[in-house]
């Protein structure tokens, strides 16, 4: 019986390494706080696959918080542009793929036909840093500086 168990203990101990390259990650964008945001959650289901499950979670709480599954991505890498599109209204840019949010009843849909230019204001980007998934806001536009005669 010793020697099962320390079979057992064997085999967990070898699978924790392939179980830990997996990314299981999330991270919100806030827009009006806690309550008010739009959430990237990924998830790489298979140890030996690079295609990682991604979710977009579009939330307006007390009112509403759905999630939307969208294209899958790419294991350690993930860039998705946010954009202002309108009132609670939201485009998403990865890649190709096109997406809008909107906040007030937490719609969600893929952007069939999208401009040539985004939308609206770059509001930031979805991105891995030190292996953290983590939304970087747009850096603002810097205001002109008043001359001193004035």
């Amino acid at each position: 019986m010793r020697a099962t168990s320390a079979l057992k203990t064997l085999l967990i101990l070898a699978a924790v390494p392939l179980l830990s390259a997996c990314e299981n990650d999330g991270i919100a964008f806030l827009i009006d706080g806690k309550d008010h945001s739009i959430s990237l959650l990924r998830e790489q289901r298979w140890f030996w696959s690079d295609e990682v499950a991604q979710s977009i979670v579009v939330s307006r709480m007390p009112t509403c918080m759905r999630r939307y599954e969208i294209k899958p991505g790419v294991a350690g890498t993930v860039k998705m542009e946010v954009y202002e599109a309108g009132d609670y209204l939201w485009a998403l840019k990865q890649g190709k793929n096109w997406y809008l949010a909107g906040t007030e009843k937490c719609q969600f849909q893929r952007w069939e036909d999208p401009p040539e230019e985004p939308p609206g204001r770059l509001v930031g980007t979805f991105t891995r840093k030190n292996d953290t998934l983590t939304f970087v806001e747009a850096e603002a536009a810097s205001k002109p500086i008043k001359p001193a005669t004035e």
